[in-house]
């Protein structure tokens, strides 16, 4: 049976199984994925869908157009993201998904409680999303 996780908010960070192909199933291992919005899933009240960024630890010396860099050196939003890692997020790769156990999962250390989160983006890095974006 599938689990639904309760309803995230838009800034968060989460633990994904992001889509590796255009065929929308979930990736083989989870990563980090940034939640752009948040809609409820029709004709129920507990059920969410998530648009979802991709996030990864690799290659984050190159940032290409769509990218932006979350780092260490970010001070307290790097901690507040919950990330382990430098990561970048391409706004470039984005995905509405179910936001349920199939495409999300509880992170290796959660320090939210059984769900997928693992952090927020902090408001200072709201720029670097936003010209990612080109908006």
């Amino acid at each position: 049976m599938t689990r639904w996780w309760k309803q995230p908010t838009a800034g968060d960070i989460v633990w994904c199984f992001f889509p590796q192909d255009d065929q929308l199933e979930p990736g083989p291992k989870a990563r980090p994925g940034l939640v752009l919005k948040v809609r409820r899933v029709l004709g129920t009240d507990q059920q969410f869908a998530v648009e979802v960024a991709y996030g990864t630890s690799q290659k984050v010396d190159s940032l290409y157009s769509g990218e932006f860099l979350v780092t260490g050196s970010d001070g307290d939003a790097f901690q507040l993201s919950g990330l382990s890692y430098p990561t970048k997020f391409n706004m470039t790769k984005i995905v509405e998904l179910p936001y349920n156990d199939q495409w999300f999962a509880v992170p290796p250390q959660p320090r939210h409680g059984q769900n997928p989160k693992l952090g927020t983006l902090h408001a200072s890095l709201v720029l670097r999303l936003r010209a990612a974006r080109g908006s």
